[in-house]
């Protein structure tokens, strides 16, 4: 599913990632720890088409097939829009929209109907147990719930790969147990590859491989 090899990335004079050579399997659930300033988010970006390397000899990203650093910034956010799902710490839902109108923000940005992309919305809320908040706006619900909203909205174009860059931290111990576990229940059900960088030990160990960065490398 994902293909990354000689990934580095250089800010001025700061090397930050070293080298990275990374395989992901379709449908594998892949944990990435390590402590604070060691790489992981800016690995994530990378691989999620957020940020892009900085391109020595024989560095390459294929995601799907697809070879990433071919495309132009236009095909990649098509791409990206159509393939991939993210999800933050912070849930980063518009405040001014209910939970339908925000699971439905990237089904437009993929030109899907109105009616179309409502239906999908309603399904997936009812999927995350939220059919009775679909008219709530983020403000009126929990931390747990704004997670799930994310969630939703991550899963709307149907992607290959979901991102997840510290999805529980910013939740309490209950539902972030919720949430890890709605992982793999997807995996189970739609298919999902899921990479996720966390600190959360329990997360971390769940996952079918959990890989280690140390000072922009991942351990073997």
């Amino acid at each position: 599913m994902i293909e990354a090899r000689n990934i580095h990335k250089f800010y001025d004079s700061l090397h930050v990632l070293k080298g990275v050579d990374l395989s992901i399997r379709k449908s594998e659930i892949v944990s990435i720890v390590g402590a604070s300033g060691a790489g992981k988010t800016t690995l994530l970006q990378i691989l999620g088409t957020l940020d892009k390397p900085t391109v020595e000899s024989d560095t390459s990203l294929t995601i799907k097939g697809e070879n990433i650093l071919g495309m132009t910034d236009k095909g990649i956010s098509k791409f990206r829009n159509l393939n991939l799902g993210f999800i933050f710490q912070f849930h980063q839902l518009l405040p001014e929209f209910n939970a339908v109108e925000n699971v439905c923000i990237p089904a437009f940005i993929a030109k899907r109907g109105k009616k179309e992309a409502e239906t999908e919305a309603k399904r997936l809320l009812d999927f995350l147990g939220l059919s009775h908040r679909l008219d709530h706006k983020p403000s009126a619900l929990s931390g747990g719930e704004q997670q799930r909203v994310a969630v939703a909205r991550a899963l709307i174009n149907n992607p290959a790969v979901i991102f997840a860059d510290e999805p529980s931290g910013n939740l309490d111990t209950a539902s972030a147990e919720n949430l890890h576990q709605l992982f793999f229940k997807l995996r189970e059900e739609l298919g999902q590859t899921f990479v996720i960088v966390t600190h959360n030990e329990d997360l971390a160990n769940m996952a079918d491989r959990k890989l280690t960065m140390s000072d922009g490398r991942l351990l073997l």
